[in-house]
């Protein structure tokens, strides 16, 4: 599910949009950042989508094989066994996932070569002979075959790799909570005996809480931007601005709505964060260079009474 590093670097993508665009419409960017963050989810459907058709492939591979011109007792005999996959039936009896797949129109017509190259993979793969083979049909077995078209079949597939890059523009960025989220999929996917109790990974704890975090961060930034800004030039005199990175600029301007305006958000956390992000999102020497300025930055607000942390343990 999504984090809070990561629901940061959500509205750090929508912040630098709003920068960069002629119009300031605070409400349309920040419609734009709630879809970035659902469209984490709707990624997550459809690699399940992906995954059921990989399986569902089964089915016509076997069709295929047995309508060769010269078809062999196995073309005639094609093992079905995916089909019955417990983790696959699960997504099938799952009413969660048949509403956010028409929600999402997540489907492969559109490239079925796609799911072909992912099954041939699979079919020539010793761990496929190997669950064919296996008479334990638990789910928790099911599983590993899954786990394996997952990590091994379609996150090395480089056709899968495109497909995704081409539907999803923060692929790149989303891909780790994507995998956080299947992975807490197979968490979930315990139940033997009723497999509707098998639940869908959510995308976040606490959606209530972490949409309020995120807007209030992305609307505060937004609302205190020239104020902020002046701040930040007080602190970087010896700088040319043109030299200060957008992202860092960005980043410190984030940083200082947390001191001021998230009481429950320990100091050391905020710095700790956005020093992490800066490190994957702005220039090589961003980091230590952030660091002096929020340190410089705190320690006035500080002096100023500004910075109010409530709670146990954030009283400083």
């Amino acid at each position: 599910m999504l984090n809070r590093r990561h629901l940061r670097v959500k509205v750090l993508q929508s912040l630098y949009a709003y920068h960069q665009s002629n119009t300031k419409d605070v409400k349309a960017y920040e419609k734009f950042l709630l879809g970035s963050i659902d469209q984490v989810f709707e990624m997550y459907i459809w690699m399940l989508s992906l995954i059921n058709e990989v399986a569902e492939y089964t089915s016509r591979d076997a069709e295929e094989r047995a309508n060769k011109h010269l078809p062999t007792a196995d073309d005639l005999n094609a093992n079905l066994k995916l089909l019955s996959n417990k983790f696959i039936l699960t997504l099938a009896q799952s009413n969660e996932y048949s509403i956010a797949a028409k929600k999402y129109k997540a489907e492969w017509s559109f490239d079925p070569e796609l799911a072909k190259s992912l099954f041939d993979t699979l079919k020539a793969s010793p761990e496929y002979a190997e669950y064919l083979a296996k008479e334990d049909n638990s789910i928790h077995s099911d599983k590993d075959i899954i786990k394996f078209i997952f990590k091994k079949v379609i996150l090395k597939s480089s056709l899968a790799e495109q497909v995704f890059e081409d539907k999803f523009i923060f692929w790149p960025v989303d891909r780790e909570v994507l995998q956080a989220l299947i992975a807490k999929t197979f968490k979930n996917f315990a139940d033997d005996e009723d497999l509707k109790k098998n639940k869908l990974a959510e995308i976040s704890g606490n959606w209530a809480e972490d949409k309020e975090f995120v807007v209030n961060l992305f609307e505060q930034t937004i609302r205190h931007d020239a104020a902020y800004q002046e701040l930040i030039a007080e602190k970087t005199q010896n700088w040319e601005p043109d030299r200060i990175a957008m992202m860092d600029t960005l980043l410190m301007k984030m940083a200082i709505v947390e001191f001021i305006n998230f009481t429950s958000i320990p100091v050391k956390v905020t710095i700790n964060e956005y020093l992490e992000i800066s490190k994957e999102f702005s220039t090589p020497k961003s980091n230590s260079f952030i660091n002096g300025i929020l340190d410089k930055i705190l320690a006035e607000l500080k002096a100023q009474n500004k910075v109010r942390k409530i709670g146990r343990g954030l009283i400083e």
